[in-house]
């Protein structure tokens, strides 16, 4: 299935001349892998970077740390940001970005462990998702990333 639509976002992205750029933080690093993971992903993947801390967040990404504090690293507001800001930065047609719990600590009585906020930014227009996956760490990471690609597919026309 990651394989699947990961060759189709190769050969789509590729076939259209158009980069993207990666923000991940519950994930660490697996989006940036299967997007590397094929021959010729240079052409279109230019930066993808861990932003696990919210220290990294503000240094790497420049999100304010007053949007952190009001907000959360875990919101829609952070993951906007941290979209638009790797896409700008690095000026790329798509930034991608994903933060989220993935436990089993790090829970607050608004956000539960598996809360996770998907963001896919273009020239005109942020798409954020909210989930809730269930299950283990490991779980919660791997259906970020599924979730993340099926957002990046579903926005790259064939």
């Amino acid at each position: 299935m990651l394989r699947k639509i990961t060759q189709q976002i190769h050969t789509r992205l590729r076939n259209q001349a158009k980069t993207i750029s990666v923000a991940e933080s519950c994930t660490g690093g697996q989006l940036c892998s299967l997007l590397t993971s094929l021959p010729g992903s240079s052409d279109y993947f230019l930066l993808g970077v861990v932003t696990y801390s919210n220290k990294s967040k503000e240094m790497i990404l420049s999100i304010p740390g007053k949007i952190i504090a009001r907000y959360g690293a875990v919101s829609r507001q952070v993951a906007i940001l941290m979209a638009q800001n790797i896409r700008k930065k690095t000026h790329a047609d798509f930034g991608l970005s994903i933060t989220g719990i993935a436990g089993p600590t790090g829970a607050t009585p608004a956000k539960s462990v598996g809360t996770v906020y998907i963001c896919l930014s273009g020239k005109n227009e942020n798409i954020c998702r909210k989930f809730h996956f269930p299950g283990s760490r490991e779980n919660i990471r791997k259906k970020s990333t599924q979730e993340a690609l099926r957002l990046l597919c579903a926005h790259l026309s064939p």
